[in-house]
């Protein structure tokens, strides 16, 4: 039992990490649209190539909190933790 209770929660946290890196991914994608770049303008901008952002745009590619903060600067936003368990 303790096996299917670690395989059932190991399955879990890889289908949450893939289901956050899809959500960030968008949320890059849609800041960059509203801005007005291409993925190759960000990407030269960056210094970066631009299959590296179309993966993380898409959740394919294991973003670092370097390259998010990259992303913050090129595109000017702001980093933000949210504690979903916080009661207001």
């Amino acid at each position: 039992m303790a096996n299917t209770d670690t395989a059932y929660f190991s399955n879990r946290l890889k289908s949450e990490i893939l289901e956050n890196r899809v959500k960030t991914g968008s949320s890059l994608r849609a800041i960059r649209e509203n801005r007005g770049w291409s993925q190759e303008q960000l990407a030269e901008k960056m210094n970066i190539s631009r299959s590296t952002i179309s993966k993380i745009e898409s959740g394919k590619f294991n973003c670092s909190i370097d390259y998010l903060a990259k992303f913050a600067s090129f595109l000017d936003f702001e980093i933000i933790l949210q504690d979903s368990q916080q009661t207001l």
